[in-house]
């Protein structure tokens, strides 16, 4: 009688010789008097063991990705990656020159919920592993009971039992240890999860942080238009007093004046929503923080090397995160087959049982019993080929997301590349800009005193000078917000 079940494992088993007496079984006959059973014993034992050794999931291989040579902003080559997100990305917030941010940001890991929602869930994940991998093990029971019963002018009865018991599934087709592979991968992945949280938090609070140092500079720089708008009109004011000027003089330096003001304070209200989201991420209510403005804060845009190495890419978490789903994935096809093979069971149990408990621990209580098991599914109407097309497409699924969890990376990195080198030659013309402007506005404003211009000139002046300072101030933390978004493409910046 010969087997064969999908992916090409095949044995057979030899009906007994004619003749001899034979005990039927369900689906096997052995002869009890044939000298080649045990053969067949062995052989079928030799079998079951050589397919346990063999994995039933498909070879793993990480998904192949469009990958460039080298970043198109940096002289970097391109190296393919491997994740290495568990390499040691050290306080990147550093690079900025605060101790502030660094006192905030090493709060990040400890106190924001985020970050402990994406621990706590990779602690069930190491759990699931463990508890996976119990599976490979036989399970040993232990019960024991005792009862009384009577009735009927019967007199009463008693008995009791103990019982041990262990019941194994030997791990043929390797089904268990896939398993445990699957489990692993996902604790691997919930672990490069908690690393992303982590990485994603600590980049949020150096944004808004940095949010919140210039709405200090923009408010600084504001009260100073607003002092300039006030000295303007107590000048227009006087001027319309002795005649000299129109009253619409008077009127356009008081709506300057009164727009500046109003502008002061919508800062006020971007310094304080950016300051509430700083409490959140260090894990504290609004209410019970406070950030000191700071009017002197200059930003510091750490230097980053024109040939920043590829090879950096691979520390990204959320990269070796949905690659280790993957292989998740892969693990899985080779459960789901699993389902065309018998499934093998061992059992054994040893127990005593007496009418009283004086008579338990003899010789004569003592029962004991072993036992094996095999199960073969002979017709589900197709639901176990139907669940290894769904686990073959659920990987890729999970592949396809990592090609462009991949591309996205490359993306980020070339965008913030672009956009530091761009606003280093902005920062150079934006000085230059608000230099000539202030130049501008004091000249009109000494013209507009010696009765030369007219007020108009002086409005457009200063309006230029405003507009030139905030854009000085905005670019210069352009310039590490856009640092901070490099640090987190590069899944934590770019020291190896």
């Amino acid at each position: 009688m010969r087997f064969e079940w999908p992916g090409g494992v095949r044995f057979a088993l030899t009906p007994p010789y004619e003749g001899h007496d034979v005990h039927e079984g369900p689906g096997v006959g052995w002869g009890r008097s044939a000298k080649r059973a045990p053969h067949r014993c062995f052989a079928l034992f030799l079998v079951f063991a050589v397919a346990g050794c063999t994995s039933l999931a498909p070879k793993y291989e990480v998904p192949v990705v469009d990958t460039p040579v080298a970043f198109k902003e940096a002289k970097g080559a391109w190296v393919r990656a491997v994740p290495a997100d568990t390499l040691q990305r050290g306080p990147w917030w550093e690079l900025f020159g605060d101790p502030k941010l660094n006192d905030l940001a090493a709060q990040v890991q400890v106190t924001n919920q985020n970050v402990a929602a994406a621990a706590a869930a990779y602690a069930q994940a190491r759990a699931m592993t463990q508890e996976q991998r119990a599976t490979l093990f036989p399970r040993v029971d232990l019960d024991a009971n005792a009862n009384r019963s009577g009735g009927g002018g019967a007199p009463a009865r008693s008995s009791y039992q103990v019982n041990i018991g262990a019941a194994w599934e030997p791990d043929v087709w390797g089904r268990l240890r896939l398993g445990v592979q699957s489990a692993r991968a996902g604790e691997q992945a919930s672990a490069a999860d908690l690393a992303a949280a982590t990485l994603a938090a600590q980049g949020e609070l150096a944004t808004n942080y940095i949010g919140v140092r210039e709405a200090d500079l923009l408010r600084a720089s504001q009260l100073e238009t607003v002092r300039g708008l006030e000295r303007s009109l107590e000048i227009a004011r006087n001027r319309y007093n002795v005649g000299i000027v129109a009253r619409t003089d008077l009127l356009q330096a008081e709506t300057q004046l009164a727009n500046a003001r109003a502008d002061l304070l919508g800062l006020e209200r971007t310094r304080a929503q950016f300051e509430h989201a700083v409490a959140v991420l260090v894990g504290k209510a609004p209410g019970n923080f406070t950030l000191e403005p700071d009017p002197q804060w200059r930003p510091q845009v750490p230097g980053i090397p024109v040939d920043v190495p590829s090879t950096l890419l691979q520390r990204r978490p959320d990269i070796a995160a949905a690659e280790r789903r993957v292989e998740q994935a892969n693990s899985r096809i080779g459960i789901e087959r699993a389902g065309y093979f018998p499934s093998l069971n061992l059992s054994g149990r040893v127990g005593l049982s007496a009418a009283s408990i004086g008579d338990l621990f003899s010789s004569s209580a003592l029962a004991w019993s072993i036992g094996a098991s095999l199960a073969q599914t002979l017709f589900d109407a197709g639901a176990t080929r139907a669940r290894v097309a769904g686990a073959r497409a659920a990987h890729e699924e999970v592949s396809a997301r990592y090609r462009q969890t991949v591309l996205n990376a490359f993306q980020d990195v070339e965008d913030q590349l672009v956009a530091l080198r761009v606003l280093q030659e902005q920062q150079a013309l934006r000085q230059r800009a608000w230099e000539a402007a202030e130049l501008v506005e004091q000249q009109v404003l000494n013209r507009y005193r010696s009765g030369l211009v007219g007020y108009t000139e002086v409005v457009t002046a200063q309006n230029s000078a405003a507009s030139a300072r905030r854009a000085l101030v905005q670019v210069q933390t352009d310039r590490q917000l856009a640092a901070v978004a490099l640090v987190q493409s590069l899944g934590g910046g770019w020291q190896l």
